[in-house]
Formats: structure tokens, sequence, C-alpha cells
């Protein structure tokens, strides 16, 4: 899960999917982790705004800190999942070509809000954290839908 800092969208994200893997019973084979195109907020929590609106759903990401995308996730994950168009195109230009296929917007695994992207809060109010959350959440679903659903994704054992 990929945004900008590392500190809003991308660790509610991570934390939505985390919580559907462990309820999917995948846990043992898919590796979840967040990260951000920009260095802004390297070893921060996530911003307290997220934290409080997913752990109205359940979910606490208190101990997530922000990281900037390495170079070895191109390899490392079989999906790269971006928020929104700019950390698309960012990672696009940063990206290995063989890996362009793994790099997809989260929300084109969404029902509900299909390609669009999942923009930033960070200078609204809580109900933007809300609506990003009710969008991850449509899009989480249809990530594990495909998981569940096609044999060629290969799953991790946990590295």
């Amino acid at each position: 899960m990929v945004c900008m800092g590392n500190i809003c969208r991308s660790p509610m994200a991570e934390g939505m999917l985390r919580q559907a893997v462990l309820d999917a019973g995948l846990d043992r084979h898919v590796e979840v982790d967040s990260a951000g195109t920009h260095a802004y907020h390297i070893g921060s929590a996530p911003d307290p705004r997220a934290q409080q609106a997913i752990r109205q759903r359940g979910i606490d990401i208190s101990q997530l800190r922000g990281r900037k995308v390495a170079d070895e996730d191109f390899e490392r994950f079989d999906y790269i999942l971006v928020m929104d168009g700019d950390n698309y195109d960012k990672l696009i230009k940063r990206a290995p070509a063989r890996h362009h296929g793994k790099i997809r917007r989260l929300l084109s695994f969404s029902r509900k809000y299909p390609n669009l992207d999942v923009v930033d809060p960070y200078y609204g109010g809580p109900q933007g954290f809300e609506e990003n959350l009710d969008m991850i959440a449509d899009a989480v679903q249809g990530l594990i839908r495909e998981i569940t659903g096609e044999s060629q994704v290969k799953m991790r054992s946990g590295n």
C-alpha cells in the first residue's frame, strides 16, 4: 500500500488489508506492508486522525511507522497498490519495466469507487478519513476476492 507520506492513507489501507487477510485465513500466506513515495515522515507513527478513524472500525495501526518505498519492494511484492494517480506515476517512473504490472491503483479493486483516487485527507477534517476508509474497505474486499480466486497469485510464506 503506497501513498505520499505513509502516515494517513497507506497505513489505514495496510491495517484494513491485514485484518481482511486474517479474517480470510490467509495470514500465513500474504505479507502486507505500506510505504510512501516521499521521505517526509520516515519513522513516524500514523497521523492521530487516521489512528482514531480506523480504531473506530476495530483496527489498531498505532505500531506502524512511516517508511519510503525501497527498490527491493518492486521485487518483494506481487501487488504494489497506490492511493492516487500522482503516486502511481512516481512509481511507474521509478520501477523497472518488468514490475510495472504490479503497480495498480488500490481502487481498481473497488466495486463502488472503481479507478478513483483515495484523496489525501491530511489537510482536511475527520470526514475525509472516514470517506477514505469506506473506499479502502470496498477495495480491500475486491483484492481479497482476487487473491482467493486467482490461482496464479504467488502467496508469500512470510519473510
